[in-house]
């Protein structure tokens, strides 16, 4: 494997059958969504 490979990780790993997840990043919050299109938004 090479370190792209490594840096990977599913979706369903992440949403766990949810439709948004919450990221804190950098003092900010974040929500991952999954649209009815089956698309990612990321969202303040």
């Amino acid at each position: 494997m090479n370190k792209e490979e490594n840096n990977k990780i599913d979706s369903i790993v992440l949403f766990k059958n949810k439709k948004s997840i919450k990221i804190f990043h950098n003092g900010q919050l974040y929500y991952l969504k999954i649209t009815k299109a089956n698309k990612l938004i990321l969202t303040k």
